[in-house]
């Protein structure tokens, strides 16, 4: 797993509905010295989007998969099913694969505790992680997992909420500095907005 040991794959929708609970989870990860693989970082049109997914969990010791957004919101709608096949690959990849891809590590989220069962119900009796759909929430989960399972460095919950928060405020003003109008950033593409928080972050650590 070359170069994996502080790679984590996020498997969640990337959809509008998403985003005031993907930013803050891919800002964690970024702040707690770690590198958030998304699946959207590559765009290659050629590319089997499963392959590319592949890839992605190959590459990174740990995954975070948000089942939240799979049930069935409203009658005759279809569950969505791309979570729960991206959870396999990964918890997959850990159980058939040899060496250090063994010691892969994943941490699950739902909106709700036991939610998930009516789903995917082989996950009975796994430690799931119930966001509630709040951000800050999220953040504590996410950060909580990181610093038992991968060792990072233990700053408080709170503390990457608040830096979070400066963060936004700032790139908000920095984006309407050059230009953006408010629809163009609240749809900001997730991979610019992950490079100016990577950029954000490390400037940050370096200052501190």
């Amino acid at each position: 797993m070359h170069n994996s040991a502080r790679n984590v794959f996020v498997n969640c929708p990337f959809d509008r509905e998403y985003l005031p609970l993907l930013r803050p989870l891919v800002f964690t990860i970024l702040d707690l010295g770690f590198r958030p693989r998304l699946s959207l970082e590559r765009s290659d049109s050629g590319e089997p989007r499963i392959e590319k997914i592949i890839s992605l969990i190959q590459q990174s010791k740990f995954g975070i998969h948000d089942l939240s957004r799979c049930h069935a919101r409203k009658r005759g709608e279809l569950f969505r099913l791309n979570m729960p096949l991206e959870l396999g690959l990964d918890l997959g990849c850990k159980r058939f694969s040899r060496g250090l891809r063994r010691k892969k590590k994943c941490l699950i989220l739902e909106t709700e505790s036991y939610r998930y069962q009516a789903t995917v119900s082989d996950l009975s009796n796994s430690d799931i992680f119930a966001h509630g759909d709040d951000p800050e929430e999220l953040i504590r989960g996410v950060r909580n997992w990181l610093v038992q399972e991968a060792h990072a460095h233990p700053k408080s919950g709170s503390a990457i909420w608040g830096a979070f928060l400066d963060f936004m405020a700032e790139n908000f003003n920095r984006l309407v500095r050059e230009g953006y109008s408010k629809r163009e950033i609240e749809l900001f593409p997730i991979n610019e907005l992950k490079d100016s928080m990577r950029r954000w972050t490390e400037k940050r650590r370096r200052s501190a």
